[in-house]
């Protein structure tokens, strides 16, 4: 029963990051580049989310997944939905790139 009200919710279980990662994911960090080399995670791209807005081409395959992150997951929401817009269905919110960073193995 719990999982039909899920199901209607909307609500499905957070991803495997990891899994995504060995799939050929890729993760893109859309803090400002100022923000991004104050700190990030250790082969993310950085494509600040104007950037990505003004150009949402700047990801070149729909087929990859995509890991959006940021200061606090508020900015790679923005980014998920955008992309979802452009057709991209293999992107996920990371939320901020500190936790994401937590909860891969490198």
């Amino acid at each position: 029963m719990i999982s039909k009200l899920k199901e209607l919710l909307g609500i499905k279980p957070a991803p495997d990051y990891n899994i995504l990662l060995k799939e050929g994911g890729v993760i893109i960090d859309v803090r400002s580049k100022a923000e991004f080399s104050g700190g990030h995670i250790k082969g993310s791209k950085n494509i600040p989310l104007q950037s990505l807005n003004a150009n949402p081409r700047l990801l070149k395959t729909k087929d990859k997944p995509v890991i959006f992150c940021c200061a606090s997951g508020m900015r790679s929401g923005s980014a998920k939905s955008l992309m979802n817009s452009k057709g991209y269905t293999n992107v996920y919110n990371g939320g901020s790139w500190s936790s994401l960073n937590s909860k891969i193995s490198r």
